[in-house]
């Protein structure tokens, strides 16, 4: 495992600037959005495209800090029934032809969520199996729309060289929990897998480190966010922890749930637990850190967020020790 960042955490820094403070954080590898959701304050992805110069220049900047480009993010709603979803699915096309061309082989992004049916204006995210017309929505939304969608996409995506789509496991997509992410899986294949983000399933009620579990059995797990969430109580036993109080107009005393920096919402034993479940499961890959902390400065946040991770990884503290020290036999695993 190695210390990653979703570069969004740092999204008030300038690019460079974002690269010094990856760099002094101990940060090895980055995952960079294109835009949808996010406003892509590091990357010009239409430069990028139009400009080899541009893109050796990017490159080198990011590689001279001893960094890594590991995956290209493009979170959005492809399969939204509106202009935005238009929009959405040409970022998709976009970043798969700038990640050849970069030589990524990772894209994170979202699953998507349709409209209730053909004639639908919004995006409809079913969650309860009633009143039978729910049922309708659904096989609507997953066979009509998404497994299509995913098909064709998976296939593009391979065209351009990339192996593995990490699609994160989130509220309001198609993909929110760990059956819906192997119904997709199954019926696509393996470039599906999930960008496993605890942060979500903490306020939807679920254990990640069950999901976890169930999802590194099937080798579903190709990324993973380290995101963590409050949950304040009080609140969420009365309102649950469907939160529709917008999330930065409303105190986060007021509301059921608030992300927030690592170690401020679970501990790090809980981490610890997590990442060894993780590694134990077979996932031995990136911790990207996605910080949307509301209370303290973006910049602290993140570096706190690093440092309990580092505390927390299960062999990180490896690295510096003799060789010689590492190889230890007849444990039943590789140090």
């Amino acid at each position: 495992m190695h210390l990653s960042l979703m570069t969004d955490s740092l999204g008030k820094l300038t690019f460079e600037e974002m690269l010094d403070t990856a760099s002094m954080l101990g940060v090895e590898t980055l995952e960079i959005p294109t835009g949808g959701y996010s406003n892509a304050p590091h990357m010009d992805i239409d430069r990028l495209l139009e400009s080899k110069e541009a893109r050796e220049s990017y490159m080198r900047a990011i590689e001279s800090r001893g960094l890594k480009l590991e995956v290209l993010n493009c979170n959005g709603n492809q399969l939204s029934p509106d202009a935005q979803g238009e929009k959405d699915a040409l970022l998709v096309e976009k970043t798969f032809r700038l990640a050849e061309l970069l030589g990524v082989e990772k894209i994170a992004m979202m699953s998507g969520l349709p409209g209730g049916g053909p004639e639908a204006k919004y995006s409809n995210w079913v969650i309860c199996c009633w009143p039978p017309v729910m049922l309708e929505m659904l096989d609507y939304q997953w066979n009509e729309v998404g497994i299509p969608y995913w098909e064709k996409t998976a296939r593009l995506a391979e065209s351009h060289g990339i192996k593995k789509i990490a699609l994160e496991v989130h509220p309001t997509q198609i993909v929110y929990n760990v059956p819906t992410l192997l119904r997709l899986r199954n019926a696509i294949g393996p470039i599906i897998g999930a960008n496993l983000d605890p942060s979500h399933l903490f306020f939807m009620g679920m254990d990640p480190i069950e999901a976890a579990k169930a999802l590194g059995a099937e080798q579903a797990i190709h990324h993973v966010h380290a995101k963590d969430t409050h949950i304040e109580k009080d609140v969420k036993d009365l309102n649950g922890c469907h939160e529709t109080a917008a999330y930065l107009s409303n105190p986060a005393f007021e509301r059921s749930w608030t992300y927030c920096a690592l170690g401020y919402g679970h501990d790090v034993f809980w981490w610890k637990r997590y990442l060894m479940t993780l590694l134990q499961f077979g996932y031995d890959g990136p911790l990207s850190l996605e910080i949307e902390d509301v209370v303290m400065p973006s910049v602290i946040a993140t570096a706190k967020s690093a440092d309990l991770l580092k505390e927390a990884m299960p062999h990180d503290y490896t690295r510096d020790f003799p060789q010689h020290l590492l190889e230890i036999k007849g444990l039943g695993f590789d140090i």
